[in-house]
């Protein structure tokens, strides 16, 4: 059986194609033309029909040109600035073009978009599948007798776009049943046809879609349902992207991935089908000499499905995707890639992948064992873009109630000396600040008592006449300052407000006491009230610089135990916490609060 790929090659050329007829001798059409009374050339060579009688007083050549005042009559073109100058409109013309000129311009009235449109649509789409289907079977090893069927299913493919513009017939688009219709055009043989179906599926569900909620459900639970997922999977495997519409179809496969992944749900549903994972882990670590914008896209999607859902960062890592992460990002060690790359971007992403899998127990262990937490210190110490990426990922690493193991490897590896000679720098961001202070909170929270692991930790706080707890303090005064200019608009804001508009108010007040600092210091106050406990020197040091501000150990303890009537810093970590977890928490600040009275 022919492909089709092979009816679209170049064919030989025949040794007897056909030439171009020879041009006839000038001369000779000029001698054959014979002039009419009106002086135009007529035959163009070839005998007139009615022979005209022979005048050698007809004299030969053009007539020579007209006299100004003559008039030609209406058929003749209006020429006023001379030949190959005028419009070439004739006088009648013009009166016509006038007249058009001064009337209404046409208007279409648009087709409209109906449910009584839509069955119709969804009739002629259903009928060129079977047209097609039924030609294919028919003339399986003659394709030229079907493509013109395929190109008439193509056609009605891409038609189907406008839906997206009218997601309010998505849920009767579903009930006609062509959502499975075109899901099923994802395993159609001739992959085009294929492509074509992956891009509409990508479009109708684009989150730029102005679908309710209930309206794109409907049409994305069809598709599932029509198996959407394994189809997918079978024509990641099958498309080559060494060619362009193959390159296109992966694309917009990953597309509708990234679609469905902002549902938890649907994000779950995919992270657990290990074909996808990996798939994605396989098409992130192929070796290319410039990383392609699908590479980084898998990347992208990786990301996000783990960001979704516990479950598949615990599926994922079972894919041994620690070591396949850890991989790729040795190669940024010492090199940054270009900026505003797609290469650029793939490294964010494969970072962020690697940031959610630890943040899940399994994800600890296997990035200690894999040497992890030692790469992203030699990151923090060499790298540059990777520096604030690698702080970032040692932060979720020891931070939540499994981070024990990670905060004992960090000291193991020589890590005190690499965090704490960066907070000691001056001009650190306020995302750097943050999680420098959220290991320090870690680390004095799960290292064991009277170790030599946390002896190591306290002495780095102490040493060098305590210049790291002044620092702490002074970073306190700015945060401090820039949440109480909040709180205190916040104050004002509630005089006047009736219970049920401060309810409403909630999240907004949440939010600004978040971005003014509050997170960092609720986590400052921690690590001082660690200190105050661990410490009597670090006790002293603690009052006499609050002192400098009229200041006392109590301005530690309002924050902790809640002085914004929001719960402290460690209940807004990623995942949310058991109401086991919960528990520890306040035990563990209410004890420490009565080491601030």
């Amino acid at each position: 059986m022919s492909s089709i790929d092979d009816l679209f090659k170049k064919p030989a050329l025949p040794s007897n194609k056909r030439k171009l007829e020879a041009t006839r001798d000038p001369n000779e059409i000029y001698k054959a033309a014979k002039l009419a009374s009106n002086g135009h050339a007529k035959s163009n060579g070839k005998q007139p029909a009615v022979e005209e009688d022979d005048d050698d007083d007809v004299e030969a050549g053009p007539l020579p040109p007209p006299d100004d005042d003559e008039d030609y009559g209406p058929d003749v073109p209006d020429d006023d600035e001379g030949r190959f100058f005028g419009g070439g409109v004739t006088q009648e013309e013009s009166e016509v073009l006038d007249y058009m000129e001064t009337q209404e311009p046409f208007s279409i009235a648009p087709e409209k978009i109906d449910s009584a449109w839509l069955r119709k649509l969804a009739l002629n789409f259903e009928k060129k599948i079977s047209k097609n289907a039924e030609l294919r079977a028919k003339f399986e090893d003659e394709p030229q007798k079907f493509m013109g069927s395929e190109a008439d299913l193509d056609a009605d493919i891409k038609a189907l776009s406008i839906l997206s513009e009218h997601p309010e017939l998505y849920k009767e688009f579903a009930k006609l049943g062509c959502v499975g219709s075109l899901v099923g055009l994802l395993a159609h043989e001739n992959t085009d046809i294929a492509i074509d179906a992956v891009e509409i599926i990508s479009e109708l569900t684009d989150e730029d879609v102005e679908a309710e909620q209930e309206q794109w459900t409907s049409i994305v639970d069809a598709m599932v349902e029509s198996d959407l997922l394994d189809l997918l999977v079978s024509n990641f495997v099958r498309f080559n992207e060494k060619n362009e519409s193959d390159r296109s179809g992966v694309y917009h496969a990953l597309s509708v991935l990234e679609n469905l992944a902002s549902q938890q749900t649907l994000a779950e549903k995919i992270g657990q089908d290990t074909t996808v994972l990996k798939w994605l882990l396989d098409r992130i670590k192929k070796k290319e000499s410039v990383v392609t914008q699908n590479k980084q896209y898998a990347a992208e999607v990786l990301a996000i499905l783990l960001q979704s859902s516990p479950l598949n960062r615990t599926k994922v890592t079972s894919l041994d995707a620690v070591d396949t992460l850890l991989q790729i990002l040795s190669a940024y060690r010492k090199r940054d890639p270009s900026k505003g790359t797609e290469e650029e971007e793939f490294v964010e992403n494969v970072f962020d992948a690697l940031t959610c899998i630890v943040d899940e127990f399994v994800g600890k262990t296997k990035f200690i064992e894999a040497e992890g937490m030692e790469l992203a210190l030699i990151m923090i110490r060499e790298g540059k873009m990777a520096k604030p990426r690698a702080l970032r990922l040692i932060d979720h690493a020891l931070s939540g109630p499994s981070g024990a193991e990670s905060c004992e490897k960090l000291v193991e590896a020589a890590g005190l000396k690499v965090i704490f000679t960066l907070f000691m720098k001056k001009n650190l961001d306020s995302s750097t600040t943050e999680h420098l202070l959220g290991i320090f909170a870690s680390l004095l929270r799960h290292l064991p008592a009277n170790s030599s692991s946390r002896i190591r930790t306290l002495a780095k706080f102490v040493e060098n006449d305590y210049s790291k707890i002044t620092k702490l303090v002074s970073l306190r005064r700015g945060f401090a300052e820039r949440v109480g200019v909040v709180e205190d608009a916040i104050r004002d804001e509630h005089r006047g407000m009736s219970a049920e508009d401060k309810e409403d108010m909630v999240d907004e007040w949440l939010g600004r006491r978040l971005d003014a600092g509050l997170f960092s210091l609720q986590t400052l106050d921690v690590i001082l009230a660690w200190l105050v406990a661990e410490d009597d020197g670090a006790a002293g040091r603690i009052k006499t610089l609050l002192g400098e501000r009229d200041e006392g150990l109590e301005v530690v303890k309002r924050t902790i135990v809640g002085e914004f009537r929001i719960p402290p810093y460690f209940f807004y970590a990623a995942g949310g916490r058991t109401s086991e977890e919960e528990t520890l928490m306040r035990d563990m600040l209410s004890t420490l609060s009565q080491f601030l009275t």
